[in-house]
């Protein structure tokens, strides 16, 4: 019997056996870089000449893992393979289909300092940051089995004197998955459990800059019981095996979560029918966000300015959920903008490998770079009050001291300045001003997203009006506008964000099936 669903506890790192066994952790994968990791591919391990190099965004000497490179030509082989393989998965019950997954949380749970300490190494979180991420992987495989286990019941249907009517949701076939590199624990997690655990087989595709975690996830999975060619680990650059994958015709469903642009053209791929092809390919895209912390004159203003340093910097903004506006109500707006200052220059920057860390690197050269360019940006755009710069070292030669960049807030932001409607992507916040609250709310609809947003005030007339007027998928009342739980907050966006395909919610595992009416004559 399998009880109810409960979100996993948080580690607590302020207790000294906790952060020794932390450190331990760190200390025990850190001994083991370097190591070589194949695709797998119908159950055969197959190493390839051409490899992706995972390093350390901390220490970019420090190389976390060799990863092999899939080519158009194994790419076309994981997905023959996972064809072959869907006759046998789709055929196991809903519920042994959820028992592998209750069994690789089980793993995760006992592996859970290890992972944590992959995280810290190969993306650069910090430890909190990492914890909070393995827990949601956790809850992913744990929520996902249970709600599998719902949908493989009987269905209420309306009873007809002389017939048997039911419903079944079977599943579709081969699901490509594709995940990113900023929570390449859970969010592949997620989406490969999903696609699973409703019958389909799995290409996954992990992010080159976090391959190595998503080695370890596909081999807690096989560990689970996952048979052989049921998930193919494929990891390859987006252009060369990407889209072989989205374009195969027998690919049958694509799960991205990733850029705007990237997004997009997956979009567009999936959209042209292949010769062959026989069915409509379903795709979920998860994308950007260019997300708001309004602050109204009625709110807690201390809670309202610490919710936005944290929604602002955590992972070092690098996070679709990111609070990258924060836009106070005139009457506020110097007092909150004082104390998000003085947060923000509190923050602790260093190795995320240390304990008392609280804002890491960006990921890589590439973002290190990018982000920036936006600072240029905002120099232009708005008034500087902290932040700007590189980040000790950092700033003469990033390829050795890491790419590490101070916590930025731009103030006097006009709402369409570039640093206001792009998705940066880093530790950058504009702060608007507003006349009023529905200034407050048009400023914070006027981007092409409508992922996630926050609003602080104690007025319930101004709550109710956002309840209405803010267009996102996610809107958050008095709490920060990141850290959505399984279960309790379903994720997905609006607009440019995405498919609002609701990851973590009860409605998710129907996007990876299709319904099958039974009807017979008593």
């Amino acid at each position: 019997m399998v009880g109810s669903f409960r979100n996993e506890p948080f580690v607590d790192f302020s207790v000294p056996e906790n952060r020794r066994a932390m450190e331990e952790a760190v200390a025990r994968v850190r001994s083991s870089l370097g190591r070589h990791y194949p695709l797998v591919i119908g159950g055969d391990s197959v190493t390839t000449r051409e490899e992706i190099v995972s390093t350390n965004p901390a220490r970019p000497a420090e190389i976390v893992g060799y990863v092999s490179k899939a080519d158009p030509e194994l790419a076309d082989r994981a997905i023959r393979s996972a064809y072959e393989a869907f006759g046998r998965w789709s055929r196991y019950s809903p519920d042994a289909r959820a028992r592998v997954l209750l069994r690789a949380a089980a793993i995760m749970r006992r592996r859970r300092l290890e992972l944590n300490a992959w995280q810290v190494l190969e993306v650069g979180k910090t430890w909190v940051e990492a914890d909070v991420e393995t827990a949601e992987a956790i809850d992913f495989l744990e929520y996902y089995a249970r709600e599998m286990m719902r949908l493989g019941a009987p269905q209420p249907l309306t009873p007809l004197p002389g017939e048997e009517n039911e419903q079944r949701y079977i599943p579709l076939g081969v699901v490509v998955v594709i995940p990113p590199w900023n929570f390449p624990l859970s969010i592949l997690t997620g989406m490969t459990s999903a696609a699973l655990v409703a019958g389909n087989t799995v290409v996954l595709k992990p992010s080159s800059l976090s391959p190595v975690i998503g080695a370890k996830v596909a081999d807690i999975l096989f560990e689970a019981g996952i048979p052989e060619g049921v998930l193919n680990f494929t990891p390859g650059s987006g252009g060369a095996v990407g889209d072989v994958l989205v374009s195969h015709p027998l690919t049958r469903m694509i799960a991205f979560t990733g850029s705007k642009e990237v997004g997009l053209r997956i979009n567009e791929l999936a959209a042209r029918t292949a010769p062959g092809q026989k069915w409509i390919k379903r795709v979920i895209a998860e994308m950007g966000g260019k997300n708001a912390v309004i602050v109204d004159e009625s709110a807690d203003l201390p809670a309202a300015a610490q919710a936005i340093v944290t929604s602002a910097f955590g992972f070092q903004g690098q996070k679709c959920s990111a609070g990258s506006r924060a836009i106070l109500l005139d009457a506020v707006h110097d007092r909150v903008l004082e104390m998000i200052v003085e947060r923000t220059k509190a923050l602790r920057i260093g190795d995320p490998a240390l304990y008392e860390t609280q804002v890491g690197p960006v990921v890589d050269l590439s973002q290190f770079k990018k982000v920036l360019e936006y600072i240029d940006v905002g120099r232009r755009e708005g008034r500087l009050v902290a932040g700007g710069r590189p980040f000790g070292e950092s700033a003469e030669r990033p390829e050795q001291a890491g790419y590490f960049i101070e916590p930025t807030v731009f103030v006097d932001v006009q709402p369409q300045a570039r640093i206001a409607q792009e998705e940066i992507f880093g530790p950058v916040l504009a702060v608007i001003r507003a006349r009023d609250f529905d200034h407050a709310l048009e400023i914070a609809n006027g981007t092409e997203y409508g992922l996630t947003g926050s609003v602080y005030a104690r007025d319930r007339a101004k709550l109710e009006k956002a309840r209405h007027e803010f267009h996102v998928g996610n809107l958050y009342f008095n709490r920060k506008c990141t850290g959505a739980l399984v279960g309790v907050h379903p994720f997905g966006g609006f607009n440019m964000s995405g498919t609002d395909s609701k990851a973590g919610g009860p409605d998710y595992l129907l996007l990876f099936t299709q319904a099958k009416a039974i009807s017979e004559v008593l």
